[in-house]
């Protein structure tokens, strides 16, 4: 009978052992779901940003500009009334969400308002939050999606992939006609587009100014738009390294770029390939035209490095308006992903050439010259302006017939032909 008490009270003992065991587990899960109760967000959103429909620049301030002042307006969108209305027509329907049961979504023409004012000036996503309203994190999710439907929408109207003959010859006309260089399909140059270091990058991104880049190169035609872009390469590379490993250059070389049959400069008949213009950094080839190496250089060739540099000048004056009018450009750390800088880079150009070919006409900030064809710098020259892609030239061995093609253009501008007047004032 001992015994069997005995073993009633162990059983009894485990049994309260149990039962405090599951009250200890009961009392933690009880716990946890305290702290996760109090750590519930109790509304979506501060209130101060729920009036933004009210308060925001959007509904405010942009109505008052297009009502009272619209050059203001293009100023603060960097497009007008009228241009913006079409955006939000064409690109509206690719940033467009659904309504759900949550919350009603943000208006196509927000987005873009916030976007344009973001590519116009540069500003933080938290800045940006307290003038449109509009929370910085839901801001930084969407302006990706924007610039990326920018891109999709324009590109096809303002760069398009593929050029005719018929096209490269009125780019060369062009350039003939304005900068008095003949046969130039468009100048080549490279910046640098400074972004935020990546984990685990290295010195890959790390250019030779001491911070962390992509490279932009870029071909303009003489009306300072864009024919061909590329925002692929690290920052530790030159100008002339990204153009040496691009489509660009492999098309060109195969023959596939759509370049005219050679014709023969105005007033001679002997037939001359159609080519690029660059820097000293780039090869030189009977499709890429630069200028003669600065050591002991004589009169003619003084002459020709002169009329290069003339027509070369587009293409810095396109990347001085383009980072003028788009400073987000001038420092893109505000994105973690090298993706969205690319995105941000190209939306960028597709804008600038948009406006170039919707208000036509030498911009009012670039390099123009006097009366006397003296240089009259650009305003944009004074302003803040991109990190040129320089540094070493990599392996390039002049070609014996892109020499002899640069000695024959070399020898037209001191001819009767194809001399300008004021040539010998500029040396």
């Amino acid at each position: 009978m001992a015994d069997d008490r005995i073993r009633e009270l162990e059983i009894m003992i485990r049994l309260i052992d149990i039962e405090i065991i599951l009250a200890r587990r009961r009392e933690g899960r009880q716990e946890q779901a305290n702290r996760r109760r109090r750590r519930r967000r109790q509304v979506w959103t501060r209130e101060w940003l729920k009036e933004g429909s009210c308060f925001g620049q959007y509904d405010t301030l942009l109505h008052e500009l297009n009502r009272e002042d619209p050059r203001c307006y293009k100023n603060f969108l960097r497009v007008d009334a009228d241009l913006f209305q079409e955006f939000v027509r064409r690109v509206g329907p690719q940033i467009t969400k659904k309504t759900t049961n949550w919350r009603e979504p943000l208006d196509p023409g927000l987005k873009l308002a916030i976007t344009l004012r973001h590519m116009a000036t540069g500003a933080t996503f938290r800045e940006l939050m307290y003038s449109f309203r509009v929370a910085d994190n839901t801001i930084s999710t969407f302006i990706p999606t924007v610039l990326e439907a920018i891109v999709d929408t324009f590109q096809a109207e303002v760069m398009p992939p593929l050029i005719e003959p018929d096209e490269w010859r009125e780019v060369s006309t062009r350039f003939n006609t304005k900068w008095n260089f003949p046969h130039a399909c468009g100048a080549l140059d490279g910046k640098h587009i400074p972004i935020k270091a990546s984990l685990n990058s290295g010195s890959l991104y790390h250019n030779y100014k001491g911070f962390f880049s992509l490279i932009l190169l870029a071909l303009a035609d003489a009306d300072y738009k864009f024919i061909w872009v590329s925002v692929a390469e690290y920052g530790s590379a030159s100008d002339c390294q990204v153009f040496n490993e691009s489509e660009l250059r492999e098309l060109v070389e195969g023959g596939e770029l759509g370049f005219p049959d050679p014709e023969p400069l105005p007033g001679l008949t002997e037939n001359l390939p159609y080519f690029f213009l660059g820097d000293e950094a780039f090869p030189l080839r009977t499709w890429m035209m630069k200028p003669y190496s600065r050591m002991g250089l004589g009169h003619d060739e003084r002459i020709f490095n002169y009329r290069l540099s003339r027509a070369r000048r587009v293409v810095e004056n396109a990347f001085g308006i383009l980072a003028n009018k788009f400073q987000c450009l001038l420092n893109a750390t505000v994105y973690k992903k090298t993706e969205s800088v690319k995105s941000l880079v190209l939306a960028c150009v597709m804008l600038h050439n948009l406006l170039r070919i919707r208000y036509p006409g030498v911009p009012a900030n670039a390099d123009h010259d006097d009366q006397n064809h003296a240089l009259v710098p650009g305003v944009w020259r004074e302003e803040s302006q991109l990190v040129d892609a320089g540094g070493h030239a990599g392996r390039n061995v002049d070609h014996n017939l892109g020499k002899q093609q640069r000695n024959y253009l070399r020898d037209y501008f001191m001819s009767e032909a194809g001399s300008v007047p004021w040539q010998e004032q500029m040396i």
